[in-house]
């Protein structure tokens, strides 16, 4: 028997248009075309202008060539053109590739090669590096400079040169604020191409889609209880998962970017307090330098911030300073391939009278899924089966939903193996509690995630390799306060053989970003199992202790 309802009713564009945050940031320039959306220094843009320059940027890409499937790649700090790229690359069916800033020159080759990039928006504090990675890739994207006039004669770093063939200003008004741009094809098109931090080998390019992007914006204003107009103040840089997709979440509430080239805590104070900051996000370094801040810098406010974290969960003496000194801390878990943050501890009023160490073992907790997320789940990765709701059996974290990555760019069986029976894999091992809250209790993979940066434990063991005085190691994280954790390496020297603490810490500087480089040293016999396996959870109860 046919469905009544599946006769003469079919999608037409009259009732169906793909899902995509670009036509946020079109309605907030028609409703709030005065309403300040970007605060950068001494600047200040309007929706209205906001919506004109994401346009001539559109424009000046299509005069260049640059359309559907093309790669548009942005070595920026979190700068108006970073927030204009999130709207004006998309707009040609583009994708935009953010660039992690504190990568090296070896890491950003691969990534240039790997997306076939063929333009790249490259801020001066970063020619550079950039100028040495464009010397090793294959590509040759076009360069264009981006040089600040708010940069500062306070900045930690000194401008670099230009190393491109126009200026971002010029090429922006190159473009045609009157450009027609175009909504994706199917909402399933790529808007964004994010890299993980690589564990083995080179790093993964995770692929987001217009769909993807468009509900977490709506997940983010419910979870993070934005509201209308609210103030975001950028602590978590754009090139970490599009910024949680907070660019594209500020234009459906029609809010207010304060921008911040440095994380420093008077510009932070000063912008809370100036502006009526009302929300951030950022790993517990933030915090720390929020709460260890010289009372000469700290500044009074009257609002209550909101502030998103998604490392460890703080300590509680932390999270009673954030709260007495005006910040309402939210904890949240997610990873690259789930657009930034997918699980929200949310939080019961009642817990609030809990005894301490049950109210302390409550916020210890990742928690329950988003709003946009269909499942949040603990399960035997071989048989797939769900585990107990105990709080006690061990299973892989896994996701299922909208806010789940495309896939692994080029990288089919990386793909596959990510999505075997119909969940994305995280590689995070937790339980699940008997109320459906989830707990992490280690990382499959080793991971250390360092002020909201991701260090492979296999990378720098691979470096403490390469010197020749290395017989055995082992990289685990130590629990930091600063910077939730940091790398802490344990080495078994060669018979005969001398070094230093220093010397090795230098070796791996020569070989690594210098924030995945272990912060101690520490020369012992490695604990290994009676197959050669070095024991890692040993060595963390070890690092506790150092």
């Amino acid at each position: 028997m046919s469905n009544p309802y599946e006769i003469g009713l079919d999608k037409n564009p009259a009732n169906y248009q793909p899902l995509t945050p670009l036509t946020y940031l079109e309605r907030a320039a028609k409703v709030f075309p005065n309403q300040v959306a970007i605060i950068h220094g001494k600047s200040r843009t309007t929706y209205a202008e906001f919506w004109r320059r994401s346009l001539k940027l559109a424009s000046a890409l299509a005069k260049r060539g640059i359309g559907k499937g093309d790669t548009v790649s942005v070595m920026l700090s979190n700068t108006p053109p970073m927030l204009e790229a999130h709207f004006g690359v998309p707009m040609v069916k583009a994708v935009l590739h953010s660039l992690n800033t504190r990568l090296d020159a070896a890491i950003i080759a691969f990534q240039l090669d790997h997306s076939n990039s063929k333009l790249l928006i490259v801020d001066r504090e970063f020619s550079g590096v950039v100028r040495e990675a464009l010397q090793i890739a294959t590509v040759k994207p076009l360069i264009i400079d981006f040089d600040d006039p708010e940069f500062g004669d306070d900045a930690p770093y000194a401008k670099g040169d230009r190393i491109g063939e126009l200026d971002y200003e010029e090429f922006v008004s190159s473009g045609d604020e009157d450009f027609a741009w175009s909504m994706p094809d199917d909402e399933w098109d790529a808007i964004a191409l994010n890299y993980t931090s690589g564990t083995t080998g080179n790093p993964k390019g995770v692929v987001y889609h217009h769909r993807g992007a468009a509900l977490m914006a709506y997940t983010n204003t419910i979870h993070a209880g934005m509201g209308r107009n609210p103030v975001y103040l950028w602590t978590l840089p754009m090139f970490h998962c599009n910024g949680w997709c907070f660019p594209w979440t500020l234009a459906l509430t029609a809010g207010t970017h304060v921008c911040l080239r440095w994380v420093r805590a008077k510009a932070m104070y000063d912008a809370i307090a100036d502006f009526g900051v009302t929300h951030l996000c950022g790993a517990p370094i933030v915090m720390s330098a929020l709460l260890n801040a010289p009372e000469g810098e700290k500044r009074d406010f009257p609002q209550i911030v909101t502030f998103n974290t998604a490392a460890a969960p703080p300590p509680e003496t932390v999270l009673a300073a954030m709260q007495e000194a005006g910040f309402a801390v939210v904890h949240l878990y997610g990873l690259t391939e789930t657009y930034g943050p997918a699980v929200v501890n949310e939080w019961h009023a009642e817990w609030d009278e809990l005894p301490k160490d049950q109210r302390a073992a409550k916020k210890a907790r990742q928690g329950v899924r988003y709003a946009a997320l269909e499942g949040l789940s603990v399960r035997d990765p071989e048989t797939m089966e769900e585990t107990p709701a105990d709080g006690e059996t061990i299973g892989e974290v896994m996701f299922r939903g909208n806010i789940v990555m495309k896939g692994y760019l080029k990288n089919l069986p990386a793909t596959e193996e990510a999505f075997a029976g119909g969940w994305f894999h995280s590689g995070d091992l937790g339980v699940m509690h008997p109320d459906g809250y989830i707990q992490l209790k280690d990382r499959s993979k080793d991971i250390i995630i360092s002020g909201g940066e991701n260090i492979s434990s296999i990378e720098v063991e691979d470096a403490l390799y390469k010197h020749p005085a290395v017989a055995s190691c082992g990289v685990v994280a130590k629990p930091d306060e600063k910077w939730g954790e940091t790398p802490v390496a344990f080495v078994e020297l060669k018979p005969g053989a001398v070094v230093t603490e220093e010397e090795m810490i230098e070796h791996c500087r020569s070989l690594l970003a210098r924030f995945k480089c272990p912060r101690k040293i520490i020369f012992t016999e490695i604990p290994k199992t009676s197959t050669g396996k070095i024991q890692k959870f040993r060595l963390r109860d070890l690092a506790k202790e150092a």
